[in-house]
């Protein structure tokens, strides 16, 4: 994964993104939670391979990882 996911304060703003490129992490997982599948985002995205998006989502995942959480307010 840290291959994958890089963080660099020139590149969007120093957001964890696709190796080094303009595609924040975020905007992956948003993609992927508004239904659109694997393959429509590589299609989509010529320039990004499967591996990134599942990069993305290990990501996420380990940004989940907490011993406890507290009351969150949506």
């Amino acid at each position: 994964m840290s291959d994958r996911i890089t963080v660099d304060p020139l590149v969007c703003h120093g957001k964890p993104c696709i190796r080094g490129m303009r595609y924040p992490v975020e905007n992956v997982l948003e993609w992927l939670a508004s239904g659109m599948t694997m393959d429509e985002i590589l299609a989509d995205y010529e320039d990004l391979e499967r591996e990134d998006i599942l990069a993305a989502l290990a990501y996420a995942a380990r940004l989940t990882h907490v011993k406890r959480m507290g009351l969150v307010v949506v």
